[in-house]
C-alpha cells in the first residue's frame, strides 16, 4: 500500500473507531469519511461494505480475545478459564452499539468479514470449552457456537438496558448454570 492510501487507511480507521464508539455501528460511513478527510470513495476502496470496515476496527480486540484464550488454556481450573474468557467476550461485544447484533448475523454467513473474526473466536473457545467438558466440569452437549451467541445475546440485552450495570454478569451467571453437568 503506497504511503498516503495507508495514511487514509488508518484515518478511516481512528474515525470509525470514535464514530462507533459514540453511535454504534450504524453510524454513518459518510461521516466516518468526512471526519478522515477522504472521500467516500476512498472509504469504499479500502473497506467495500461497512462489515469490511468493522472487521478491521474490532481486529485489535479480536487478537486480545484470541491471546487471552490461549493465556487461560494454562489455568489450572478449566471452567473457570472458560468464564473468565466468556466474560471478556461478553464486556468486548457490548462495546459498540450494534456490535452484538452484527456478530449474531455474520455467524450465519461465511461471506462476511465478520464471520472470519467469528471463526477465529469459536476456535479460540472451543479450545477452553473442549478442556472444561474433558474435566467434566460441563455438559459434553454444549457448543461453542451457542455460547458465543448467547455472550452476543447477553451484551445485546446489556446494550439495551444501560442503566442495570449488573446485567451482564447476572445473565452470565444464569447461563452458565445451564452448561454444568446434571
Amino acid at each position: 500500500m503506497r504511503a498516503d492510501a495507508r495514511r487514509n487507511y488508518e484515518r478511516l480507521l481512528v474515525e470509525a473507531r470514535a464514530a462507533f464508539a459514540e453511535h454504534g455501528t450504524g453510524a454513518s460511513l459518510e461521516d466516518i469519511a468526512r471526519r478522515a478527510g477522504v472521500g467516500i470513495g476512498t472509504l469504499y476502496r479500502h473497506f467495500p461494505h461497512r462489515h469490511a470496515l468493522m472487521s478491521a476496527v474490532f481486529e485489535d480486540a479480536v487478537n486480545e480475545l484470541l491471546t487471552r484464550s490461549r493465556a487461560l488454556l494454562d489455568d489450572p481450573q478449566p471452567c473457570a478459564a472458560l468464564v473468565v474468557w466468556l466474560r471478556e467476550v461478553v464486556a468486548y461485544a457490548g462495546r459498540y452499539r450494534g456490535l452484538s447484533r452484527a456478530l449474531m448475523s455474520a455467524s450465519h454467513d461465511d461471506s462476511s468479514d465478520l464471520a472470519r473474526c467469528g471463526t477465529q473466536m469459536r476456535a479460540a473457545g472451543g479450545a477452553l470449552l473442549d478442556r472444561a467438558q474433558r474435566a467434566g466440569e460441563v455438559r459434553p452437549d454444549v457448543s461453542i457456537a451457542d455460547l458465543l451467541q448467547l455472550t452476543n445475546a447477553i451484551a445485546l440485552a446489556t446494550e439495551e438496558t444501560p442503566a442495570d450495570p449488573d446485567l451482564p454478569d447476572r445473565l452470565l451467571r444464569l447461563t452458565l448454570r445451564g452448561i454444568r453437568p446434571d
